[in-house]
C-alpha cells in the first residue's frame, strides 16, 4: 500500500503508531511513503498515486474515509489567521483557506508547524478552530483518512489505532522538536489538543462544515 504521508506534528502519533503497526508479526503490510505537505498530498491522492491519506476534509467528501481524522475539539494552535484587510491563502492547504472564508475572517492563513511556531512567538492570530468552535460549538475536522482501495487494512489500522494510546518515543521526540525549532514540552501540549477519532460530535462538525462549502 502505498501511503501518503504528512510530516506536520499533529500527525506524529499516527506515524509512529504505524511504524510499529506495519511490522507487527501479526498486521505484517508491505508500506511505500509519498511525502509532502497536504495540499500535494491531496493532489497525489486524487491522481490516485497514493492508495491512502490524510487528506483536506473539504477533498474527502467524495471518497471513502475511515473514522480517522486531524480534528480539534476546540483551539489547535497550528491553523492560525494573522489579521490583514485582505484574505491571503496558505497554498500548502484547503480546507483551512475554506474556512476562513466561511467563517469571514480576513487575514493571512498559516497552517502546520510553522503556525504552531508563530504561536509560540506571541504574534497576533485568530485561531481558527477556536472561531469555529465558538460560533457552533462543535469539533472542526480539518482533514480524514481517505482510501482508494485495501480497505480491509484500513480498517484495521482504524480499529487498533482507535484504541492505541501511542507513547512518543524520546528520541523521535528529540528528532521532532531538532527538526521543527519547537521544544519537546511544547510539542507534547500541542498534541493534547488534536483528536484523530471521527466520533459523533466531530461528524456533526464535519457535516455542518460541508454544509456551509
Amino acid at each position: 500500500m502505498v501511503f501518503g504521508k504528512i510530516e506536520y506534528l499533529n500527525l506524529l502519533p499516527f506515524h509512529v503508531f504505524m511504524k510499529r503497526f506495519s511490522r507487527s508479526s501479526r498486521e505484517n503490510m508491505t508500506m511505500e511513503y509519498k511525502k509532502s505537505v497536504p495540499a500535494k498530498i491531496n493532489n497525489l491522492f486524487e491522481k490516485r498515486i497514493v492508495d491512502a491519506a490524510f487528506i483536506s476534509s473539504i477533498k474527502a467528501k467524495k471518497y471513502k474515509y475511515a473514522k480517522l481524522g486531524i480534528i480539534a475539539k476546540k483551539e489547535v494552535l497550528s491553523v492560525l489567521v494573522i489579521p490583514q484587510d485582505d484574505y491571503k491563502k496558505d497554498v500548502e492547504s484547503a480546507t483551512s483557506n475554506l474556512l476562513a472564508n466561511i467563517l469571514g475572517i480576513k487575514g493571512e492563513v498559516l497552517i502546520g508547524d510553522k503556525a504552531l511556531k508563530y504561536y509560540l512567538s506571541g504574534g497576533p492570530h485568530i485561531d481558527l478552530a477556536k472561531a469555529w468552535n465558538d460560533k457552533y460549538h462543535l469539533p472542526f475536522v480539518f482533514a480524514l483518512l481517505a482510501y482508494h482501495n485495501h480497505q480491509s487494512q484500513i480498517k484495521k489500522i482504524e480499529k487498533h489505532f482507535s484504541k492505541t494510546r501511542v507513547k512518543i518515543p524520546r528520541y523521535i521526540l528529540a528528532r521532532a522538536s531538532k527538526k521543527t525549532g519547537i521544544k519537546e514540552e511544547e510539542i507534547l501540549d500541542y498534541l493534547k489538543r488534536i483528536s484523530y477519532k471521527l466520533d459523533k460530535k466531530a461528524s456533526l462538525g464535519l457535516r455542518k462544515f460541508y454544509a456551509l462549502s
